[in-house]
């Protein structure tokens, strides 16, 4: 019975691991806090471009991917040996299923982004990092708007 559930738990796992909220990181998003306030606008020209990646938090920390993984590698390592062979390979089992289970919660939550290079018209240069949108591709010498300030801008066409 066991062994019958141990792909459909780790499949659970697995995408439950990959529950990071991406949707802070995109330009097009405003939080609760923003919406309805003002915003300052600067306007600029994109002087560079630069395919980045943001490596976003997980939901639940990363207790899914390791514990998870854990779990698993754990319920694998039990089904080897006798005695206290299967001890030692239920506790190897569960190390490495942790290790195992931690990477592939972080590699699953690493969102497209580009780094955007903007001198305002002041002659300021700034860079801002937001997700990469597919309905929006920018271009070095684009017009844009930088709306927001400090730790909230977000680039958007003019």
């Amino acid at each position: 019975m066991l062994k019958r559930l141990l792909p459909v738990l780790a499949l659970s796992v697995l995408t439950l691991a990959g529950c990071a909220n991406s949707n802070p990181y995109s330009g097009n998003v405003y939080s609760g806090d923003n919406a309805k306030t003002s915003q300052s606008v600067t306007i600029g020209n994109i002087t560079a471009l630069r395919p980045v990646q943001i490596q976003a938090e997980s939901r639940a920390g990363g207790i899914l991917g390791g514990g998870g993984g854990a779990i698993i590698g754990g319920l694998l390592g039990s089904q080897i040996g006798g005695g206290s062979g299967r001890q030692l390979a239920t506790v190897a089992g569960a190390i490495g299923g942790a290790v195992a289970g931690s990477k592939i919660e972080e590699s699953s939550n690493l969102i497209d982004a580009v780094e955007i290079e903007v001198r305002k018209n002041n002659g300021e240069r700034v860079v801002v990092v937001q997700r990469a949108e597919q309905n929006q591709q920018f271009q070095v010498g684009q017009k844009v708007r930088l709306i927001g300030s400090g730790r909230n801008v977000s680039v958007a066409p003019y």
